[in-house]
């Protein structure tokens, strides 16, 4: 699950550090805004385990991790396909779906 999760912030990083990097040019507002982005996560998952831990079952995560998976897969399939696609990139786009979504059962696959 770790593996997955460092895969997934890699492109997120680039993600919301390029675009500022490109308006602005300062490498140090890219890093800073990119930290902050990434800094949400973990502090989100604390707040998330102080409130909702007590509560927790293996039956809620599993479906949560479930709904989750499955919005992501929505947003990649109905949103970012067919906007790539009209950049020109047909193939690639789902290529690409697939490729990503290999790598992340692989890395489950090896690490369960």
């Amino acid at each position: 699950m770790g593996v997955g999760i460092a895969i997934h912030n890699i492109p997120e990083g680039v993600a919301v550090s390029a675009p500022i990097y490109a308006a602005t040019g300062s490498r140090i507002k890219a890093f800073g805004y990119s930290f902050i982005s990434g800094a949400a996560e973990p502090l989100g998952a604390l707040i998330a385990a102080i409130l909702f831990l007590p509560y927790l079952r293996d039956a809620y995560l599993g479906w949560a991790m479930g709904w989750v998976a499955g919005l992501m897969v929505f947003i990649s399939l109905d949103e970012l396909i067919p906007a790539s696609r009209e950049y020109g990139f047909d193939h690639l786009s789902i290529l690409a779906a697939i490729l990503g979504m290999a790598v992340m059962g692989l890395s489950l696959f090896v690490l369960a």
